[in-house]
């Protein structure tokens, strides 16, 4: 099987190296055909310079930031151009387990999009002090994706829960979180790439919908397993570009796919919130046409 892995580099050389070792590490014990592809997403603080001293990796070079999604694309055409027929899109800000590979590939019979457990990295736990030393590292970020649809939120399954073996069955789920999914061409070629209004945050929800829609089938595979940086590329959580993209990309999301009762509710609850002026920004740049990237809150 031939595959390709994605790493979104936007000024963090240094995650995006340590998941590429992690990567390597894994592609060593699998059989399949992988490929690394590092698409440098238009940073100006040296990062281009730090991973053209990689090997073993295709570099691609975006002249201007276009965010996760458009800067995810830009790798996304270029291995289905090359032929690969699976695309691995992972987050810089992860490390892989050893048989992450293989575990994923291991399920393309059974589904076209196919999303790992996610383990929140050490020290980047939502709520650090309420675990010991030894269940750090086995704290759940993503064991699969639901929509809330009242409310339009992207649900994590088993966030916060320390791993005792509670989500070690594969099973199938609204949505695969960008972090880490595996994608047939398939899907490419039938539902397009991920929509790049959205710029970042809320795109991976867009695109299991459609794909969905159009009859594809998203599992959760256990026996994938990275650990994440929750964050560590728009700030961290709670930041004001995570708020930004997040308010605005809720109203996108609920016009495009939502119940008219949905859709109001999701504007009049955010029309209550514009005395915040992220919120505000949010809502004038959704109510104008406004998308993409909104350099104000980069």
């Amino acid at each position: 099987m031939k595959a390709a892995v994605i790493v979104l580099n936007y000024k963090g050389a240094q995650n995006t190296i340590d998941c590429i070792i992690s990567l390597k590490e894994s592609i060593s014990i699998t059989n399949h055909n992988v490929q690394i592809i590092v698409v440098e997403n238009g940073s100006n603080d040296g990062s281009k310079e730090k991973l053209q001293k990689l090997k073993g990796i295709k570099l691609l070079v975006n002249n201007k930031n276009l965010g996760y999604s458009g800067g995810n694309n830009v790798g996304i055409k270029y291995a289905l151009s090359a032929g690969f027929g699976y695309v691995i899109v992972i987050n810089n800000d992860t490390i892989v387990e050893k048989n992450f590979i293989n575990a994923l590939l291991a399920d393309t019979a059974d589904a076209q999009i196919i999303t790992p457990k996610i383990y929140f990295a050490k020290g980047y736990e939502f709520h650090e002090k309420r675990y010991n030393d030894k269940e750090k590292g086995k704290i759940i970020w993503y064991a699969g994706g639901k929509i809330d649809w009242d409310n339009i939120i992207g649900v994590h399954i088993g966030v916060d829960e320390v791993d005792s073996g509670q989500f070690n069955n594969k099973a199938s789920i609204d949505f695969a979180t960008g972090a880490c999914m595996c994608i047939s061409a398939s899907v490419f070629n039938k539902i397009d790439f991920l929509e790049e209004k959205y710029f970042l945050y809320l795109e991976d929800m867009d695109f299991s919908v459609r794909a969905k829609k159009a009859g594809f089938k998203i599992i959760f595979e256990p026996k994938a397993i990275i650990w994440h940086k929750n964050a560590a590329s728009s700030g961290g959580s709670g930041s004001y570009v995570q708020d930004y993209y997040i308010t605005r990309n809720r109203l996108l999301f609920s016009f495009k796919f939502a119940k008219l009762r949905t859709k109001i509710a999701v504007l009049k609850q955010i029309t209550s919130q514009a005395n915040n002026p992220i919120k505000r920004r949010a809502l004038i740049d959704f109510l104008t046409f406004n998308f993409g990237e909104n350099k104000r809150f980069k």
